[in-house]
């Protein structure tokens, strides 16, 4: 299915991996550390067949988030992150994959912003 109006239901009758729309991330959006971490479990996910390759690219991305200046909140979703992998929970190291890349985009800041 490609897309859908309203609310939708989907009678799956075997195993399948399945991303909604938002979960999807594009090859060039993994621009930094935390999007390839999220873009390399996204594969994992859905690529049963490759994915002994997107987890060395998702090792990878890890050590270069745990870096020994990591903040305390990086280094806790990564715990959590890395978790999930081992026990093969893909689709749920996307939501620790999320939180890293929120912790990695900078927060604008309004200091200088006129009146």
């Amino acid at each position: 299915m490609i897309s859908a109006v309203g609310r939708t239901q989907l009678r799956i009758e075997n195993t399948v991996s399945i991303l909604r729309g938002r979960e999807v991330m594009r090859p060039e959006e993994a621009t930094t550390p935390a999007r390839q971490l999220y873009f390399s479990c996204m594969l994992a996910y859905i690529d049963p067949d490759g994915r002994e390759k997107h987890q060395e690219a998702t090792l990878v991305a890890l050590r270069e988030l745990l870096n020994p200046g990591a903040q305390d909140a990086t280094k806790e979703a990564c715990v959590r992150f890395a978790n999930d992998i081992a026990r093969g929970e893909f689709y749920r190291a996307l939501a620790p994959a999320r939180d890293l890349i929120a912790l990695e985009t900078p927060v604008p800041s309004f200091e200088n912003a006129e009146a």
